[in-house]
């Protein structure tokens, strides 16, 4: 394999030129860039990134932090991501902490060892201290979920006025008992989708019912079931839940129609997320659509601007109300 040297003697310049052709610099004229490219061709020469990278005080690597990597609400956004940092030189990895503070530790090392530029962090449960400390010497920046009064930019959606239109839609079209299956109000996005259902109601002169409120540490398919178990059984039932995201949403959507309960007749569903799945269930999903491909390529240019050392402002993207069967029979 040809190094630099045999490309230099075959373009009959310094290494130091070869150099600059290969990091791009403007100081090479067109005549010796040409050289230098066709001797690189020639001889099939591959520079070695990384020490290259490093030489730079960079690797042209971004960490992905997200709690669980089964959850398809991560997919569009990390498509983001990628398409938008492998369009300027980047690669990511994927860092899945599973609620694990020994995983983040790891993670928050390769940075401050760098042996990555920055961090995109969607993980809610992050540990909120240690991710604002490494902030103050590193590229970081929030998606999706955020830490309140830091000052880490982030991306995200107006969560408490997407709810607030869920829950409008349902009382809109005739719904006055309305359950929240809601996510752990540790994270913020529970908190402020709590806020945005309790807004709706109290807007319309409804009652606040607790007994109508549930709450879940876990986003799955089966923690919407069990939950929508319950809302079965209470003695006055609700005719709508809304849910925060579409995994709880389609979870409780399958209890209904297991029991042999119209959806929406019977009761009417609204999920949060506009995820693949939310379009292939029957009957189809209502649901808030966050943009989350646009999330990722925000989220991406953010980071990449703040490694170089530009102004970053936060960011709060549009949301969609899409109505479909659940609501709409």
């Amino acid at each position: 394999m040809a190094n630099i040297q045999q490309v230099a003697e075959e373009a009959g310049v310094s290494v130091a030129t070869v150099s600059r052709v290969l990091n791009k610099q403007k100081n090479v004229s067109a005549k010796t860039k040409a050289l230098v490219e066709e001797a690189i061709k020639k001889l099939n020469y591959e520079p070695n990134m990384l020490g290259r990278n490093l030489r730079n005080s960079e690797t042209r690597l971004l960490l992905i932090i997200i709690p669980n990597i089964s959850n398809p609400f991560y997919f569009e956004i990390i498509k983001g991501i990628e398409s938008t940092v492998i369009s300027q030189n980047y690669h990511i990895l994927l860092c899945e902490t599973d609620s694990n503070p020994d995983r983040e530790n790891i993670y928050f090392d390769l940075v401050k060892n760098r042996m990555a530029d920055g961090i995109i962090s969607m993980d809610p449960a992050i540990n909120e201290e240690r991710l604002v400390n490494l902030s103050q010497k590193y590229a970081i920046i929030q998606c999706s979920e955020y830490i309140l009064g830091s000052d880490i930019p982030y991306v995200t959606i107006d969560n408490e006025e997407a709810a607030y239109h869920a829950v409008k839609h349902l009382i809109k079209i005739g719904h006055k008992s309305i359950a929240l299956i809601n996510s752990d109000e540790r994270f913020l996005y529970a908190r402020q989708r709590k806020l945005g259902y309790q807004r709706a109601l109290e807007e319309h002169d409804i009652a606040i019912n607790d007994n109508n409120i549930f709450h879940t540490k876990k986003l799955g398919f089966e923690s919407g079931q069990q939950i929508m178990k319950k809302i079965l059984y209470l003695p006055n039932r609700p005719t709508a839940v809304f849910a925060v995201s579409d995994l709880l949403a389609i979870g409780a959507l399958k209890e209904v129609i297991s029991k042999g309960l119209h959806v929406p007749n019977d009761i009417a569903i609204v999920g949060f997320d506009k995820i693949d799945f939310s379009n292939m269930t029957h009957p189809t999903l209502t649901t808030i659509a966050q943009p989350m491909y646009k999330m990722g390529v925000f989220a991406a240019n953010m980071l990449i601007n703040k490694i170089k050392g530009e102004e970053v402002e936060s960011v709060i993207l549009d949301h969609e109300l899409v109505i479909r069967g659940s609501t709409s029979g």
